[in-house]
């Protein structure tokens, strides 16, 4: 059991029957000593969303979910199936995989999150190198300050990129917030 304001983002805490994952954490002291904990959640199993306010001293049990990593093996509607180094093969809900799969290749090594020794969601590495497979050439004194242009990989997702990255290039990007970090 932990107390509302021991809670930071990023841990998981059972709100009513339902595993929450807690996205922000917000801590305000009122009047009369009253200190509150404005908390952003998000269901892990059904991606419902919401927003609580409880006291700083209440009381709350903080679930520790289990990691296993696993590569990515193939897609079979509407299940996402992955294995382990054991040959045991593991499905996560297509709703369930949030910003993966822009980045999802076959045989991709991700970790995949267990509660209650259910596949409920997929956490991938902080960066990813993807080749580009579509951009537009560079537009000769449109060099201006810090100059993005689209790009796309083979999933389809689209990331800015500078000016000097071409068709072919391979990038790093970064998973958790979608940008480009350098060309590889």
């Amino acid at each position: 059991m932990k107390i509302a304001q021991e809670i930071r983002a990023g841990n998981v805490i059972m709100h009513g029957k339902d595993p929450m994952i807690v996205l922000r954490t917000e801590y305000a002291r009122g009047g009369r000593g009253a200190a509150t904990v404005r908390m952003k959640l998000k269901g892990l199993l059904g991606n419902i969303g919401t927003e609580v306010v409880f006291k700083a001293d209440d009381k709350m049990d903080q679930i520790i979910l289990d990691h296993k990593e696993c590569t990515y093996s193939y897609f079979a509607d509407p299940m996402y199936v992955f294995m382990d180094t054991d040959y045991n093969q593991y499905e996560v809900e297509a709703e369930n995989m949030g910003d993966a799969l822009n980045y999802l290749e076959d045989g991709m090594a991700v970790e995949v999150v267990f509660y209650e020794g259910k596949a409920i969601s997929v956490e991938l590495p902080t960066s990813v190198e993807r080749e580009i497979t579509w951009t537009e050439p560079a537009v000769k004194g449109d060099t201006s300050g810090k100059v993005l242009k689209p790009a796309k990989i083979a999933t389809g997702f689209e990331v800015p990129v500078p000016l000097f990255v071409s068709q072919g290039d391979r990038i790093e990007i970064d998973t958790r917030t979608g940008e480009y970090r350098k060309r590889v």
